[in-house]
């Protein structure tokens, strides 16, 4: 029996009823047994400034050790005018700085992400990917998840209320958990 991967799972949404933070949970539980879901903050981090690179806030090291301490990261994320949220890319910037200080360096990761719109968090997705590249995340390349976020498709108890929406996310938690174990050879 293969033992559960500690996931930091950063969702790019700070909203108190957000859709990305009801996706998350529900694809937590389509992982149950498998991985360990560690939801990573970032609403309390300080904007990124390359003068405390000497002496980081104790949030930004905080945020750092979990990142270090996870297996793999699923990034959950919104789409705010093409692209991803500045809470996101603020966060993204803290871990991998000072130079040579880069928390994601080699981790396994997933990205997904829903919104109300029909191409879900499409560009989001992309823009994320290219700067993931750059900070040496491994990205899982298929299966892309764009999801159209409607009213019920996450009940109060995480469960997905669409049977097609829960298979489709359930083969992306089992590709997830394969590149997860396929990184960690």
């Amino acid at each position: 029996m293969m033992s559960k991967h500690n996931v930091a799972v950063i969702v790019g949404s700070l909203r108190k009823d957000s859709i990305n933070l009801k996706l998350a949970k529900a694809l937590e539980k389509l992982a149950e047994g498998r991985l360990r879901f560690d939801y990573v903050r970032i609403g309390n981090l300080p904007l990124y400034n390359q003068d405390f690179d000497e002496d980081y806030p104790a949030e930004a090291v905080r945020f750092k050790e979990s990142i270090k301490a996870a297996d793999a990261v699923l990034f959950v994320t919104p789409e705010y005018n093409r692209s991803v949220p500045g809470v996101l890319k603020n966060a993204l910037d803290l871990a991998s700085r000072p130079y040579g200080q880069n928390v994601f360096n080699g981790k396994p990761g997933a990205i997904t992400g829903a919104s109300g719109g029909g191409i879900g968090t499409a560009l989001a997705q992309q823009h994320l990917r290219s700067v993931l590249t750059f900070l040496n995340v491994i990205a899982m390349p298929q299966p892309e998840v764009y999801l159209q976020f409607k009213e019920g498709l996450v009940d109060d108890r995480h469960d997905l209320t669409n049977e097609g929406t829960r298979k489709f996310l359930q083969g992306f938690i089992d590709q997830f958990v394969a590149w997860i174990e396929k990184q960690r050879v």
